[in-house]
């Protein structure tokens, strides 16, 4: 111990100086004389009195925590051991008088004589309490902030709306829950960018990274509309709206974003926007007339029949021949179902090219054929939820018969070059001139159609089975057409009176309305008169004979009946066309179908024949 002491007298004044400022002290203890030695920063960190000696073992013990006593213990036998023992470190709590703890971090190193025996063991003790304590603090905040974190997490994940959160370059950081179970990704997979971009629709892609990489640039909020692809793989319309967030140096450190779902509202405003579409449509388009005019038994059991059927869903098939008002039909039909204050869409199949009619019944994609250059919706998305008139059903080629009867059966359909249904909700109102019996009887129209569509056929008589209404409909339309030409008529000429009523009005009310429109233009005085020669000045023309009245009427519709069945056996069966029948009788197409629809007449007999 001589050595020691003497460097110790040599150092004390420069060590008890190093040693206060450091809140460490220094000690050494004799291997064989069990003499411990302190410093005064010891004596001052174990809370003792300073003096010459250290304090013996059982002094020291004292103050250790009885949970760190075993690990000090330990160290201590080592120690004495003196075999191998190398330097060693330890950390240990004492506990002073008043209760107070302490945590010190000792350092020990033997010292060994000539032959390698350990003879002292010198080392330091520094108190660490208050690095612990700030640790602890530490680790407390850290804690409370994962804590935080993790709360915060579960409640995004709780909320229904989606939540992002993105670097201030726009990479993805974080999505909620819901997010995650819209599109079926895992967070690792939105942090991926290109696993991220597929779930965006196709055609949105570029427009939404140019128009977020400018927003970015700006570092000013702003939101976007965008189409997400869901794990059903339906895409629905999606309003973000992104949010900053700045440092203390006002520097952008994260995009917060937030995702409504607004397909309802997208497609609330594509249907407003189709329909009125379909509305400028109708507006540009000349009705044949505006409201059903008529008083006569054929006209009210028509109406009697179609206030029936208005307020169902039920397909509805009008029949009649061409000008009788079948469209006016259809549309008082839907305007008094439920449906009335929805679309109304006109279609005239007739006038639409065979090679046409199913891009223009059910739309087509993008690329579907030359010259669509973009997605286009048809007839049947603009009237979904409303009514679609098929007028002239029977000019449908038998191709786009089956699209129509998977509608009427699925309420489905899918776009020309499109592989995705399309589900709808429309009432079909179909009308046609043609005898489509007769046309499924000949293969030109599907059976299983034709039931479909005839759920509640309505008949629409001929003008000439209505002459009780051909005054009032003349009055209506000379009323109509002098205010539209700013023209006032007192009276209507006594013999044009008598030309409307004997006249058999082959080409029914459409025919009636263009001669009075026409003699309304040129009638100048107040009084409004008919040309004869435009109801007369057709000699081709040849009437058929009409309702028998004589006693002679079953010998009056034979002869009727075998003057058509000649025609019909002259032209195979075909009533129009330049070698039909209508055309060898010199009537219209419209007429003889009529006739031959009254005599019951098969024309699939004379095509077979």
């Amino acid at each position: 111990m001589s050595t020691f002491f003497s460097v110790q007298s040599d150092t004390s004044a420069v060590s008890d100086l190093r040693d206060c400022q450091s809140h460490t002290g220094s000690w050494a203890w004799n291997v064989h004389t069990g003499v411990l030695f302190w410093s005064r920063e010891i004596f001052s960190i174990y809370d003792y009195e300073y003096q010459e000696m250290g304090t013996t073992w059982p002094q020291f013990l004292e103050r250790v925590h009885p949970e760190d006593r075993p690990q000090i213990e330990q160290s201590a036998r080592m120690e004495a051991s003196g075999k191998d023992w190398l330097d060693s470190q330890a950390d240990f709590r004492i506990i002073l008088p008043n209760g107070a703890i302490k945590h010190l971090h000792s350092v020990a190193r033997p010292v060994r004589d000539d032959s390698g025996e350990v003879t002292e063991v010198v080392g330091t003790v520094m108190d660490v309490t208050e690095q612990h304590e700030a640790r602890a603090i530490l680790q407390t905040a850290f804690e409370q902030i994962k804590a935080e974190e993790t709360e915060l997490r579960r409640m995004t994940d709780a909320i229904a709306s989606y939540i992002y959160v993105f670097g201030p370059d726009g990479a993805a950081l974080y999505a909620n829950q819901a997010v995650l179970d819209y599109i079926g990704l895992t967070l690792e997979d939105v942090q991926r960018e290109d696993q991220c971009t597929r779930v965006f629709h196709p055609e949105d892609v570029e427009r939404l990274r140019e128009e977020r990489q400018e927003a970015f640039a700006r570092g000013k909020p702003f939101e976007l509309e965008q189409r997400m692809l869901g794990k059903d793989r339906n895409y629905r319309w999606f309003l973000v709206r992104y949010n900053p967030l700045h440092d203390e140096q006002g520097r952008i450190i994260r995009w917060y974003a937030t995702g409504t779902d607004i397909e309802d509202r997208k497609r609330a405003e594509e249907r407003m926007r189709d329909e009125n579409v379909a509305l400028r449509e109708q507006i540009d388009q000349a009705f044949m007339f505006e409201e059903i005019v008529g008083t006569s038994s054929g006209l009210q059991a028509v109406l009697s029949r179609l206030m029936k059927v208005a307020p169902t869903d039920s397909s509805v098939l009008v029949s009649g021949e061409t000008g009788t008002g079948k469209e006016l039909v259809a549309r008082a039909i839907h305007k008094r179902s439920r449906r009335s204050q929805r679309a109304f869409v006109s279609v005239n199949c007739a006038a639409l090219a065979p090679s046409l009619i199913s891009s223009e019944l059910f739309g087509h994609e993008k690329g579907a054929f030359t010259g669509a250059m973009q997605r286009r919706l048809g007839r049947f998305e603009l009237a979904n939820g409303g009514t679609i008139f098929l007028d002239e059903i029977g000019e449908v080629p038998l191709d786009t018969q089956v699209a129509l009867l998977r509608v009427l059966q699925e309420r489905e359909f899918e776009r020309v070059g499109g592989t995705q249904p399309v589900k709808i909700d429309v009432r079909v109102i179909a009308a046609t001139n043609r005898d489509l019996e007769a046309a499924v009887a000949n293969g030109t129209f599907r059976p299983d159609l034709y039931y479909r569509l005839n759920v509640f056929p309505i008949e629409v008589p001929p003008l000439r089975e209505r002459q009780d209404d051909v005054l009032m409909l003349l009055e209506n339309f000379v009323h109509r057409f002098a205010q539209k030409m700013g023209k006032h008529f007192k009276k209507i000429d006594k013999r044009t009176v008598e030309l409307f009523r004997s006249y058999p009005w082959p080409g029914n009310i459409r025919e009636l309305q263009n001669v009075v429109e026409r003699s309304v233009i040129v009638s100048s005085d107040g009084v409004f008169s008919v040309d004869a020669a435009w109801l007369s000045g057709d000699s081709r023309r040849v009437s058929l004979p009409q309702q028998p009245e004589s006693a002679d009427a079953d010998e009056d519709a034979s002869r009727e009946r075998q003057i058509i069945e000649d025609a019909l056996a002259g032209s195979r069966g075909r009533v129009s066309g330049p070698n039909g029948a209508a055309a060898r009788l010199r009537v219209s197409p419209s007429t003889l179908e009529h006739r031959i629809k009254k005599l019951k007449i098969r024309k699939s007999h004379f095509k077979l024949s």
